[in-house]
Formats: C-alpha cells, sequence, structure tokens
C-alpha cells in the first residue's frame, strides 16, 4: 500500500515542494535523511501510520515541533503531530489533558486563567509531550520534580498499532519509560498532566554589564546554597556578536510573593550597577518570556553538562567567544530527590547544569565546538559526566542520561515493546 493511501494527513515526500521545510528541525543545520514527512490528522492516523510501517518493515520517529532532532534519522518516516492540539483544563481536580501537538505557551495561557501551572520550562515553543519524555526541567523542578513526573496517563500508539490507555496501574513499566525515557517504546499522541496552584508568580531577569560577572557569580552561589525549593535561579554570561556589549544576566522564578522573593535575592541588589530589572510579579502565560529564547527554528549548537559543583571563578572568567552564552541553572531539591521507581529520570544528584551556546554555521561550527571542549575540561572534576535526556545534542547518546542499571531496564523494555523496531527517538537506547 502507498503511503498516502494508509494516512489521511499530509504526506511529503523527497524532492517535492515543501518537503525540505516540513523535515527541518529546530536546530537549522541538523540535517535530517527522512524518508517522508507525515502530519497526522488525529490519534487514528497515528495508529493508521505505525500499522503500515510495521508492514513495510519501516521506522518511524516523532518530532512534535522538531526540538532535540539528532540526525539519526536515515530512511525513517517523520512524524509531525501539530494537529494533535486539543487542550482541556480541569480546574476543580488540578488536571489538564494535552494533545501531543501543543506546545507549554499555549497551556500555560489556559491554565493561567486558573490560577494553575504546569511544569513548564524556558521556551513557550516546545512541545509538552516533547519536553516530558525526556524528563523535562523545568522551572519549578526543584519544588515538584522532572516535568515528567507530574504525568498521570498516556495515550499512546503501541508497536502493534493499537491505541491505548497507558498508567501506572495498567502499566507500570511502559508508564516508568514513558516518562522521562525518550521516544523508543510508543507514540504518544495525548497526555494527562497534574497540575498546581499558581495565585501568585514572582519572576523576570536582571541584567548587569559583562564587568560584573564575578559579583553576579558570587552572589548565585550564596544565594543558591540555601535557596527554598519555591525560588528558581538562573545566570547567563552573553556574548552577543559586536557592536552589542557583552552581558551578565540572572533569570529567576518565585513561588509565592513579591515580598518574600526580594528578601532572598537580596544579594542580588547590593552588587549595584544593573542595566535593567524586570522582575515583579507576573501572569503564568509569560513564564516563557523571561529567559528570552528563540520561537522559530534557529542554527543552534548546544552543549550540556551537569556540575556537582560551582567553579565560580573559571565560569565567570573563562574566555567565551564565539560563544553567544554560557548559562548554568539550579537544580536540587526535588529533582535531587526523584524516586527511581517513579520515571527513568531518577534522582538529578547534580546541583547545577552548565548550557553552552553557539551558532551552527559553516564558519563557526568548528571553533564553537572547541570552544566548548575547552570550557568543559577546564571545569574539570565539576562536570559529572552525566547530562538530562532532554539537553543531549547531536554529538551525545542516550547512555550518557542514564545510569547503567536504569539503561539497561530501557533497553529490556524497548526490545519487548518494540520487537519490530517501528520506533526511534531522537536518541536510541539501543545502539
Amino acid at each position: 500500500m502507498d503511503l498516502r493511501h494508509a494516512v489521511r494527513g499530509r504526506v511529503l515526500l523527497p524532492g517535492e515542494d515543501g518537503f525540505d521545510e516540513a523535515a527541518r528541525p529546530w536546530a537549522v543545520g541538523v540535517h535530517q535523511p527522512v524518508s517522508a514527512v507525515v502530519e497526522a490528522e488525529d490519534a487514528a492516523d497515528v495508529a493508521a501510520l505505525v500499522r503500515y510501517a510495521r508492514e513495510a518493515g519501516l521506522t518511524v520517529t516523532a518530532q512534535p515541533s522538531g526540538h532535540g532532532a539528532s540526525g539519526d534519522a536515515q530512511g525513517v518516516i517523520l512524524l509531525r503531530t501539530g494537529r494533535l492540539d486539543r487542550v482541556e483544563v480541569d480546574a476543580r481536580a488540578r488536571v489538564a489533558r494535552v494533545g501531543a501537538g501543543v506546545r507549554w505557551g499555549r497551556l500555560l495561557a489556559e491554565t493561567g486563567r486558573h490560577g494553575l501551572t504546569g511544569p513548564a520550562g524556558s521556551s513557550p515553543a516546545v512541545t509538552v509531550a516533547g519536553f516530558v519524555a525526556g524528563g523535562g526541567v523545568s522551572w519549578f523542578g526543584r519544588m515538584y520534580g522532572w516535568a515528567a513526573d507530574s504525568v498521570r496517563a498516556f495515550e499512546i500508539v503501541d508497536a502493534d498499532g493499537e491505541q491505548v490507555r497507558v498508567t501506572g496501574d495498567s502499566d507500570a513499566d511502559l508508564f516508568w519509560a514513558l516518562r522521562g525515557g525518550g521516544g523508543d517504546y510508543a507514540l504518544v499522541t495525548s497526555i494527562e498532566l497534574a497540575l498546581y496552584p499558581a495565585p501568585s508568580v514572582y519572576g523576570g531577569r536582571i541584567t548587569w554589564p559583562a564587568t560584573r560577572a564575578g559579583a553576579v557569580f558570587d552572589a548565585f552561589r550564596r544565594i543558591t546554597a540555601d535557596a527554598p525549593r519555591e525560588l528558581s535561579v538562573w545566570i547567563n554570561r552573553m556574548a552577543p556578536p559586536p557592536p552589542a556589549p557583552p552581558l551578565v544576566t540572572v533569570d529567576v522564578t518565585y513561588l509565592g510573593g513579591d515580598a518574600e522573593a526580594k528578601a532572598l535575592l537580596t544579594a542580588f541588589d547590593e552588587i549595584g550597577g544593573s542595566l535593567s530589572d524586570s522582575r515583579g510579579s507576573m501572569d503564568i502565560a509569560d513564564l516563557g518570556t523571561i529567559a528570552a529564547e528563540p520561537v522559530e527554528p534557529s542554527p543552534m549548537l548546544a552543549r550540556t553538562e551537569l556540575l556537582t559543583d560551582l567553579p565560580v571563578r573559571a565560569l565567570a572568567e573563562a574566555e567565551l567567544a564565539p560563544l553567544l552564552n554560557l548559562q548554568v541553572r539550579h537544580l536540587g531539591g526535588a529533582l535531587a530527590e526523584a524516586d527511581p521507581a517513579g520515571g527513568a529520570g531518577g534522582a538529578l544528584a547534580e546541583p547545577y547544569m552548565l548550557y553552552l551556546l553557539g551558532l551552527r554555521l559553516p564558519h563557526l561550527a568548528d571553533a564553537v565546538r572547541a570552544r566548548q571542549a575547552a570550557l568543559v575540561e577546564a571545569l574539570g572534576e565539576a562536570v559529572s559526566g552525566r547530562k538530562p535526556y532532554t539537553f543531549l545534542a547531536p554529538a551525545d547518546d542516550a547512555a550518557q542520561a542514564f545510569p547503567a542499571d536504569t539503561l539497561a531496564r530501557l533497553r529490556e523494555i524497548k526490545r519487548r515493546r518494540d520487537p519490530y523496531g517501528v520506533f526511534r527517538a531522537n536518541f536510541p537506547v539501543l545502539d
């Protein structure tokens, strides 16, 4: 059977108008040599695609928004789920039901009307489904753990092409793997997600000239040493292209009132000389504006590492060029206490996460990679070697995201649930 007769959604093949754009990942420059792109109409269409792929001996990879692409996509069918865009918020039960194409910005706009939030990350353009598949390091992770820990149920299509509802009670192994183990085991079509009260959220960004980096990092260390779980603080050294000046910024959120937040952040105010300060009470729908990340595909080249310590001098003084940003996120709290039985992410013991960003341009990419490598090497034993799955980059693999016993369990579930090799995650658990 021809693929176009197997599904109702739009099918694009190599060489056709619109194919290159449809196959393009979020990180422009990552090549995806896929055999077709399918834009599914609904969950039944996803099931039809899986049945077709199984019978034809083909593989499907799902990229709702294109984030996290590794380029490991030779000959696969690329599934886009943008049309699975239903959102239902049950404010009384504090639960949202969201389709696999729903992005965080839209979900927060809906939950914010009820004084509720989900465990969202820094970008409003990332899909809920893609975020939780990799665990999801949320603004509120210190309070509520991995974003995947908040999933109460999945609607999936399994390797037989059957639509199934999966919960911890109905299928403990698959539920565990889907919560942070990547997309190797089934295709998620909808998620039931727990929501949390957010009647008052404080957030924003403080900006200083780059000359204040040492003082800002010192304050960052002091504040994060005993920060309550309601407070999340991220620090950035920014080196935009000339003539824009280099900067150091701090991004914060606090699940509570202004007075409490300001008291916790006094060390930043004592530095003085800030260029701007947007902190204040905010609508949860505006959470994605704090980090000011691009909402359109861009040629990003990133590297992420987890840190066991905070080498302030090295981070504050290291040469950045040609990187655009060096970011450190404070983790800890509930992330460090996650129950390994609850989801594949397990406990994230490292208290900080380092994110190094440059541009994936032909004349810059090699220099960007070299600077990233040099910075990581300079941090020495502070780099743990583990990376969150949701932050893996094309040069990484799934083995870097999980302890050996976790990876072994994921591989066993993959072999048992997908013996035909119908599904391939961006970063497969099997070689």
